[in-house]
């Protein structure tokens, strides 16, 4: 994906219109490379690679919310495990907090965040989690491995792929879950 010529095609397919020499460009194809070297992959995450190009055409505008924190944890409770996320999301001024249980922690995650941002933006209550998968990307660490993180969403009218790069499976399921979200918003 990171060569000139693939992002001015993906672009394109996206709906930006790039020179092939402006220098956004060649940042946009700058910024792809090195965080493709760092693992993130964009071919099954264009509304990622979306908002990326977004961000540098617009020069980082705004983001409609901010993850200002979150937790997750897992205890046992008899024979169940029960997972809960809280997250803590500011839209403007305004602060949502909120706790939520799932089957596992990223499942109680995406629970907490939708329900945080559901209040704010009622049409996220409409997105679903259609595929997760998680990769690990340097199996010679073991369990303190990077690991990638795609995550396929959908409205019921097109989908949409994101992805997450960390050490922690949990934040970087949380940086595809952000990124869907936020593209849900803006292609409303």
């Amino acid at each position: 994906m990171s060569g000139r010529s693939n992002i001015l095609m993906k672009a394109k397919e996206l709906g930006f219109k790039l020179a092939p020499d402006a220098p956004e460009t060649r940042q946009i194809t700058s910024r792809v490379k090195e965080l493709e070297a760092a693992g993130y992959e964009y071919e099954a995450a264009e509304a990622s690679l979306a908002l990326l190009i977004r961000g540098i055409l617009e020069h980082n505008p705004d983001l409609l919310f901010t993850v200002e924190a979150y937790h997750v944890s897992m205890r046992s409770h008899g024979t169940e495990s029960v997972c809960e996320a809280t997250v803590k999301v500011r839209v403007g001024d305004k602060v949502s907090h909120t706790v939520a249980e799932g089957d596992g922690p990223v499942n109680a995650l995406d629970g907490a965040l939708r329900a945080a941002l559901g209040r704010l933006f009622p049409q996220l209550r409409r997105i679903r989690l259609v595929d997760y998968k998680v990769r690990i990307l340097d199996g010679v660490a073991g369990t303190a491995a990077k690991t990638r993180v795609l995550i396929t969403s959908t409205d019921d009218k097109r989908e949409w792929g994101t992805v997450g790069v960390d050490e922690n499976i949990i934040s970087a399921s949380l940086q595809a879950l952000v990124d869907s979200m936020e593209y849900a918003l803006l292609n409303r």
